[in-house]
């Protein structure tokens, strides 16, 4: 009878549980009703592929994208970190259930005579006081979940999961866009380094007509001598470009997860025109970005804390039992007279904790503060990041054409400086000039074809990237 009303007690206890403390709640943030610059960075209100990269048009970018997210080591390290937090659950959950362990002890005693023998009367013999204690026993241990705080922690361990998944999604996120910022780059120096080698070409006739035509008498030394230093300068600008581009392509290979010096990207001067960008909504960034998600997680963690603090506030009730053999040496052992048990409730109020139980509620609440703040900021970098993408979009649009025109009138003029030299109306120093000024309209030009490439890669990811 008295085991009947202690399980109905217990399932009272268990059904009428409560969890204490806050539910979580995502605060209001102010968003934007359409992006500042929106309409002249050609964004649509259609989702973001999740392979992103495919708007590219490059099968040799795709096969790059697919090689870093199977081989690259941090990937792999933010992979690992997910599967701890999920273990981590597991952990938190085991505490729902009972807990049952097995003890095997045998332990030596020696009894106090003076204090053992000072509790019988007088005349009695002591007993022996040297004795060995065997015991093999099960003991159970079941907290019961009444206010929560099991649950709560549940809560934030797999809030914490969550944000290990998210933080993973934005580490993809900035992986691939490292990729195709890095695959670009290489290219734009393949076509800057096409560009000085073309002027490289042209100075090398250049000076062999000046050395022939101060052979003939019909030049100077200071022609000669201005001759070679262009073709110089051209060749340090080339061997410039090509360490930048040994370096990208070396960048590109550690973070595809292979070895440098086994790794090459084939030499291309072609690059795609950027593609245009579907972009959405600015309350879209909630969803789509993983970083936010992920900063959201971290407050529902936070959130979930200070419940877990205020439950230590109040009674912790628990099952508490054992059961088994025990006795003194090993004759009777296994005996039915050695059988022990003990089973029954138990509670636990915290009375004086010298603030230990303030304290930590204080700081899980300050916690929580953080990871608010830090959502509101997640949130104000992601809508400063779109916008300035889309800024760039439109400023290295407006270069792009500027520079089409300048190139076209820089080799007019070096048409006309030629001309003009060649009839002895102006100096070499005028061709030389001339030429100088198409090589820099050139290498900018192929530098914001690239720079368009780059903001396309940041806008995307900027918008989310389309990850799930």
């Amino acid at each position: 009878m008295n085991d009947f009303r202690l399980l109905c007690l217990t399932t009272t206890l268990m059904c009428a549980s409560c969890s204490v403390g806050p539910n979580f709640k995502l605060p209001e943030v102010l968003m934007p009703s359409k992006w500042k610059n929106g309409g002249s960075a050609s964004t649509a209100d259609i989702p973001v592929p999740g392979e992103w990269w495919k708007l590219f048009g490059s099968a040799e970018l795709n096969r790059l994208e697919e090689r870093a997210m199977a081989n690259n080591q941090e990937l792999r390290g933010a992979l690992a970190r997910v599967e701890t937090a999920r273990a981590l659950v597991g952990v938190q959950q085991a505490d729902w259930f009972p807990q049952l362990d097995m003890r095997d002890a045998m332990q030596y005693e020696r009894l106090s005579q003076s204090a053992f023998g000072a509790n019988l009367p007088a005349g009695v013999t002591l007993p022996k006081l040297q004795r060995r204690r065997y015991q093999n026993l099960l003991e159970l241990g079941w907290e019961i979940d009444f206010w929560g705080r099991v649950r709560r922690n549940v809560e934030a361990s797999k809030a914490s999961q969550f944000a290990t998944m998210e933080t993973l999604s934005a580490r993809r996120l900035t992986l691939a866009a490292e990729v195709a910022r890095l695959y670009f780059l290489t290219h734009s120096l393949d076509r800057q380094m096409d560009v000085v080698m073309s002027t490289q070409t042209w100075r090398e006739e250049a000076l062999k007509l000046q050395e022939s035509r101060f052979k003939g008498g019909l030049a100077n030394e200071m022609d000669v001598a201005r001759a070679k230093t262009e073709l110089e300068l051209a060749r340090n600008d080339l061997a410039a470009l090509e360490r930048q581009r040994g370096n990208a392509e070396n960048a590109l290979a550690v973070i595809c997860g292979e070895i440098p010096s086994n790794f090459h990207v084939a030499k291309s001067s072609a690059l795609p025109r950027p593609p245009k960008v579907p972009g959405g909504m600015p309350s879209t960034l909630l969803q789509r970005r993983p970083d936010i998600r992920a900063a959201e997680q971290k407050m529902r963690e936070a959130n979930a804390k200070i419940g877990a603090s205020q439950a230590s506030f109040y009674p912790a009730f628990a099952i508490n039992g054992t059961g088994g053999l025990e006795s003194i040496g090993t004759m009777h052992f296994y005996d039915q007279r050695s059988r022990v048990m003990t089973i029954g409730p138990s509670m636990t109020l915290p009375f004086f904790q010298g603030g230990r139980l303030k304290a930590n509620l204080k700081a899980a609440r300050a916690s929580y503060d953080d990871t608010l703040a830090s959502y509101r900021q997640a949130i104000l970098v992601a809508l400063q990041e779109v916008e300035d993408s889309m800024i760039d979009a439109k400023a290295y649009a407006k270069q792009a054409a500027s520079l089409d025109a300048a190139i076209s009138a820089a080799q007019e003029t070096q048409r006309l400086a030629e001309l003009r030299y060649q009839k002895g109306l102006a100096s070499y120093f005028e061709v030389v000039d001339a030429n100088r000024t198409v090589l820099n309209a050139k290498l900018l030009a192929a530098q914001v074809e690239g720079q368009r490439l780059f903001t396309t890669v940041a806008m995307l990811k900027a918008l989310g990237g389309g990850w799930q």
